[in-house]
């Protein structure tokens, strides 16, 4: 497992490298959109399951937005949203959206304990490595390798997303395999646990 990852990591710093940044303010004239769902910024979805967009990390966005447009990614409600746009237009929404502040939420007091344990040091009965290994020990995650920021997301976005993981809803390619196998290990009280722990982690 270890090894999955340092070989995607290394892969995904070397893909980075082929694509210039993005810009903001590009990004920002054509986000309009965007708000209906992911509100203003993207800091404020209109619904849990709705993913917060802001301070993801413009790689992990801009993935995203390809897997999306290609339709690698089924995301039914973004369906034709991103109809015409060029890579660029993809870029530079990615680098708005990384570039406004995450609003950090507050963690279920009940579930601390368990998300905590989980996030930083796994569950080694299970093979379930810590989130903190790939994401940064304040949920940070990791800009250049194309993993997003945990801290402050919605908690019923994470719970969605690790259960599509689980189930290999969402399968778009290396990146994902590492989250399909650790989903894989998880219960549901545990991905419970682990989304209520990082929408309150900063």
């Amino acid at each position: 497992m270890k090894n999955l990852i340092a070989g995607v990591v290394f892969g995904l710093g070397l893909a980075t490298s082929v694509y210039g940044a993005g810009d903001p303010e590009a990004g920002k004239a054509n986000a309009a959109v965007c708000a209906g769902c992911h509100g203003q910024g993207g800091q404020q979805p209109v619904m849990g399951e709705y993913p917060k967009l802001s301070g993801l990390g413009a790689v992990y966005i801009h993935r995203q937005l390809v897997n999306i447009q290609s339709g690698k990614r089924n995301v039914a409600q973004m369906a034709g949203i991103l109809n015409g746009k060029s890579d660029q237009d993809l870029q530079d929404l990615a680098a708005y959206f990384n570039s406004q502040d995450m609003i950090i939420g507050k963690a279920d007091p009940d579930l601390v304990d368990a998300g905590r344990k989980l996030f930083r040091g796994g569950n080694m009965a299970s093979g379930v490595p810590a989130c903190a290994g790939c994401h940064n020990p304040h949920g940070l995650g990791n800009g250049p390798a194309g993993f997003p920021r945990l801290s402050g997301q919605n908690p019923a976005y994470v719970v969605k997303q690790l259960k599509a993981y689980r189930s290999g809803e969402r399968n778009t390619g290396a990146q994902s395999k590492i989250m399909m196998d650790v989903a894989s290990r998880l219960t549901d009280a545990e991905i419970a646990a682990v989304a209520s722990y990082v929408s309150g982690l900063h």
